[in-house]
């Protein structure tokens, strides 16, 4: 019988990565990054209302006012699972008030473009979309 590295175990396992089948983990994953709060953060950690411009790190309330009508408790629990999840990291920094800052992690960053590209593209063509339920639904 041969044996395997735990390297060659990995690279396995993520070649079975399927998010079409039902027992796939990415399924996930999926669930999570396709949430409307977590896109709206992915897209703007950094970038601002316009998405224009490098990420940069955001304090908490900075992302509060930027993101309309989220409640505190959903902001501190997409926040809390994106760094679980290590796409954002939190910084404390002892000041009075506590400063909180959030900010892309590297693999947050591999999807913060995308984020930023599908938030414009919703805005891009909202219009047509509109018009096409009209018209379905006319």
């Amino acid at each position: 019988m041969a044996t395997t590295t735990a390297a060659q175990q990995r690279a396995r396992a993520k070649m079975e990565y399927d998010a079409f089948l039902a027992a796939c983990p990415s399924r996930k994953l999926l669930d999570r990054i396709s949430d409307k709060w977590v896109t709206l953060i992915l897209a703007a950690l950094g970038s601002g209302p316009d998405c224009a411009g490098d990420p940069r790190p955001m304090r908490y309330s900075e992302l509060s006012r930027l993101l309309a009508s989220v409640s505190q408790k959903m902001l501190t629990q997409t926040l809390r699972a994106l760094e679980r999840d290590g796409l954002i990291s939190r910084t404390v920094e002892p000041t009075v008030p506590v400063t909180v800052t959030y900010e892309l992690t590297p693999l947050g960053l591999s999807l913060h473009a995308m984020m930023r590209g599908l938030k414009l593209w919703a805005q891009d063509h909202m219009d047509e979309v509109l018009a096409h339920r009209a018209a379905y639904d006319g």
